[in-house]
């Protein structure tokens, strides 16, 4: 196909937007990344794309715009069916990977949220308490999904690792800015094996963001706000 046909509206910084450029380049699937800076501005393809929302990822195919990071991903699965597949084939297994992606974006990805934008030093204590604490069911859920191999998918890069993996840039910036580790060899040894390989990763491993540049992004996020405020 060719890539003028499939556009994938982003940012570097966004976890989110990693998502699908990960599914992309599983199934190696040429397309045109549109860069958002929305510290600055919002661009009207976006406006026009995600109206709802108003916000990256936004896959753009054959001039039809699919919303929301993991429906992205999922959509990459079911067209570019001839490539490595992202879900599980197992209709529980596949439940079982959306019931953790959901528990990543709506339980453990909050306190993240929390601590990168803390002013006080109690709140980010406790927004890297509910990070670990998080972090421990993930722990036993790689152990039952991954059924011993190297990934949650399995043998490669699956739906979960994508969900999961593409917040490891900004845990890295936690683990720095709080001088702690978040995955490491006493409560979470899995991940943290799991982590390298899936960082290495060859559809990965150009798109993960640098730890001092997405730091220095924060800073910029938190001033913009702070004079929003």
């Amino acid at each position: 196909m060719a890539k003028s046909d499939v556009k994938l509206l982003g940012a570097w910084t966004s976890p989110f937007a990693m998502r699908p450029r990960i599914a992309l380049n599983i199934k190696s699937v040429d397309y045109e990344f549109q860069e958002e800076n929305w510290l600055v501005s919002k661009s009207e393809l976006l406006l026009k794309s995600n109206p709802v929302h108003k916000k990256v990822p936004v896959l753009i195919h054959a001039d039809n715009p699919i919303c929301e990071s993991l429906i992205i991903v999922q959509y990459i699965d079911e067209v570019w069916s001839s490539g490595p597949s992202i879900l599980p084939s197992d209709p529980y297994d596949r439940a079982t990977a959306r019931f953790w992606s959901a528990y990543i974006d709506d339980k453990w990805f909050p306190s993240m949220v929390a601590f990168l934008f803390a002013q006080e030093e109690d709140a980010k204590k406790a927004a890297i308490a509910q990070m670990e604490e998080g972090l421990v069911p993930l722990e036993e859920a790689f152990g039952k999904c991954s059924k011993g191999k190297a990934f949650f998918g399995g043998d490669r890069i699956g739906f979960l690792d994508i969900a999961f993996g593409c917040f490891l840039g900004w845990l890295r910036v936690i683990e720095k800015a709080g001088g702690i580790e978040l995955l490491n060899e006493t409560k979470t040894p899995s991940l943290l094996k799991w982590a390298e390989r899936f960082s290495s990763d060859i559809a990965v491993k150009e798109l993960l963001p640098d730890t001092d540049k997405l730091a220095e992004f924060r800073k910029k996020a938190q001033a913009k706000m702070t004079a929003n405020n």
